[in-house]
């Protein structure tokens, strides 16, 4: 049975077992499941789910938010801020990740929109928004994932400070090269950038939920027998993360499902590029990754990291840009719902290939 080791501030080291529960083994049927509960019940109940779905600040639905702190601090709290000066050593990752997420990503998505849905799909999809669709599938391309990568990378085991790193790096990227990219592929002078989202979602998703980790971190370290409390603590948050996670689809799926039902065809056409985008990006970060050598727990990440979307602002922009019925809003929102289930496809291969990863000539132990 493997285990992985966290060094703690007092020079000690936790172990902790890598054996998978049995629900993150079927988390695949959980998925699926929650998917379908969660059209199912959008179905029945469409007032209580809008209620809930207008429960929002600059775009951000606090509901959710609230779900995204219960999947990530747990995450969080593993993470010892001395020890973030290793980071150092896996250079050769983070330089991949920012390649990716930044000089392959909102190009490759772009190709890929004007491929499908500008020329393939053309004739299956409304002619009056075929440009709108490309627009919004650009503008969710061009927003790197924050929060939910500490999920992704939490379910294979990767490296938390190389993640919280590369999350930090892409967050100040973002603020300055999010607007003029999307502006140059879109061919606009000029984009407007909600701000308030951007920056809310950076403080209520990554800052306030790693305040309350870390200190609830250093008050149990202060206490007698604080390595095994905060084993004991992590052990017992496992679940209540990934029950946030399933509770998160369900309303993603339940505010959408109406959508869902009613253009089935143009989500599954919307949804193509995307697919391919985001196996694309990830696959490519990954045998990148092998070929400098960089350990599995930092190419898992990097990989994860490169694929995924900070849909809250893909959504928001599109929305300021094109309005609230365009296809630029409903292309991001096709985004929000696959983004989930996908990604976890992404993660079950990286976790399966890890031993034919580290068979690579050059791969650090990790």
């Amino acid at each position: 049975m493997a285990k992985t080791e966290n060094n703690l501030p007092d020079g000690s080291v936790s172990e902790q077992k890598d054996e998978m529960s049995m629900f993150e083994r079927y988390l695949t049927v959980w998925v699926a499941s929650c998917i379908g509960i969660g059209i199912v019940l959008g179905q029945m109940f469409p007032g209580a789910f809008q209620l809930v779905g207008n429960i929002e600040v600059a775009q951000i639905n606090l509901p959710v938010a609230v779900l995204v702190w219960l999947m990530i601090i747990p995450m969080l709290i593993k993470i010892d801020f001395k020890q973030l000066k290793q980071v150092r050593q896996y250079w050769r990752g983070v330089g991949i990740t920012l390649f990716v997420n930044w000089g392959v990503k909102p190009f490759s998505m772009a190709l890929l929109a004007w491929f499908f849905i500008g020329y393939l799909f053309r004739a299956y999809l409304p002619a009056e928004q075929i440009d709108s669709y490309i627009a919004g599938l650009v503008i969710l391309a061009a927003a790197p994932c924050t929060a939910m990568v500490f999920v992704w990378s939490n379910l294979m085991r990767g490296e938390p400070h190389f993640t919280l790193s590369q999350v930090a790096l892409n967050d100040v990227i973002m603020v300055f090269a999010f607007a003029p990219i999307v502006a140059l592929l879109l061919g606009l002078s000029a984009i407007v950038v909600p701000w308030d989202t951007l920056l809310l979602s950076v403080v209520l998703y990554i800052v306030v939920p790693l305040i309350i980790a870390t200190v609830w971190r250093r008050n149990l370290l202060k206490r007698t027998n604080g390595v095994a409390l905060l084993d004991e603590l992590i052990v017992r948050l496992g679940p209540y993360s990934l029950v946030a996670l399933l509770a998160t689809l369900i309303l993603l799926f339940g505010f959408q499902g109406k959508q869902i039902i009613a253009e089935p065809l143009i989500i599954a056409l919307l949804a193509m590029p995307i697919l391919i985008q985001v196996f694309f990006n990830s696959g490519l970060a990954y045998l990148l990754n092998r070929k400098m050598g960089s350990p599995h727990c930092v190419a898992g990440p990097s990989a994860l990291i490169g694929a995924s979307n900070f849909f809250e602002l893909a959504v928001a922009t599109a929305i300021a840009l094109f309005g609230f019925e365009s296809g630029a809003a409903l292309a991001t929102v096709v985004g929000v719902l696959i983004e989930v289930p996908v990604m976890l496809v992404a993660v079950r291969v990286v976790n399966r290939s890890r031993e034919w990863y580290e068979r690579g000539p050059r791969v650090m132990p990790g």
